[in-house]
């Protein structure tokens, strides 16, 4: 099996949008998860807020973020995004965040639902940071990607 080259960086080295002209529109979804670790009384005090809490803020903040990835990420496409899905979930001592994205385009959207997970899972940290200085975000990865032809 033949190496695999960058795909945003030329036969100079020189760094390139991808040209998705020519491929075909079809339908994309991406699931990625992040995960916020915290002290159990953290996650407690999270779990009892009201609804219109630091959460929906969060999922919020992800939803706006996946809108807006062409503008964070430099060489990524703009997409018509048709569905972003962003989930949080207070266990015992994290707070665990899944994202999914839908388009039907010519290129993916695993980056912005990597977005959409790195940012509500930044907004439950700066909501949360003046009660708990050990916080850590991590766990950021693609869960799923997949394409499906159109018609």
């Amino acid at each position: 099996m033949p190496a695999r080259e960058l795909s945003h960086v030329d036969a100079a080295g020189a760094v390139r949008m991808v040209d998705v002209g020519g491929k075909p529109v079809s339908r994309r979804r991406a699931v990625a998860a992040a995960r916020v670790t915290m002290a159990a009384e953290t996650a407690r005090r999270l779990r009892e807020l009201p609804k219109g809490d630091a959460l929906a803020t969060a999922q919020v903040a992800g939803i706006m973020a996946a809108k807006r990835t062409s503008e964070l990420i430099p060489l990524c496409h703009p997409l018509p995004l048709s569905v972003v899905d962003v989930r949080l979930a207070v266990a015992d001592e994290a707070v665990e965040i899944t994202a999914v994205v839908e388009t039907t385009a010519q290129t993916g959207v695993e980056m912005e639902a990597l977005t959409a997970a790195s940012v509500a899972a930044l907004t439950v940290y700066d909501m949360a940071k003046a009660i708990d200085k050990g916080m850590a975000i991590g766990d950021v990865h693609l869960q799923e990607k997949t394409k499906e032809p159109v018609g």
